[in-house]
């Protein structure tokens, strides 16, 4: 029996090929028994609204992208806040991106919501650190 680090992770990310890539290594690394993988911010934001609302297990841990377009990933951040039902430390939240730019990364280590700042690619050895 395999025995996971959580029970579902929620990545969201506008990227298909890193979502690929991404799933693969949580899927190798048994880190999560359950892994949903949206394109969209808003598709996320409503999945977590719809799981508040219904009572249903948020997901424990989400990997989430910042540079996507309709909505961005700061934006996401800022939706979440305003759901009264959400309540801290219900998920953890790493920002998983491509950016380097110092602003973002002082913004999102700024959000109450985020726990960590990650660099892209995701690897096992990150995995194992947080």
């Amino acid at each position: 029996m395999n025995s996971f680090k959580h029970k579902n992770v929620l990545l969201i990310d506008d990227s298909y090929i890193d979502n690929l890539i991404n799933r693969k290594i949580l899927d190798n690394s048994n880190y999560a028994e359950s892994i949903t993988v949206m394109e969209s911010p808003m598709e996320g934001y409503k999945l977590i609204k719809d799981l508040l609302k219904t009572g249903k297990e948020l997901p424990e841990v989400i990997f989430l992208d910042l540079r996507m377009p309709v909505m961005n990933g700061f934006e996401f951040l800022k939706a979440l806040v305003e759901l009264p039902e959400l309540k801290p430390g219900q998920m953890k939240i790493y920002v998983l991106t491509s950016s380097l730019d110092p602003k973002d990364i002082k913004k999102a280590n700024e959000n109450h919501l985020v726990s960590k700042f990650i660099g892209k690619p995701l690897t096992n050895q990150i995995l194992e650190e947080i």
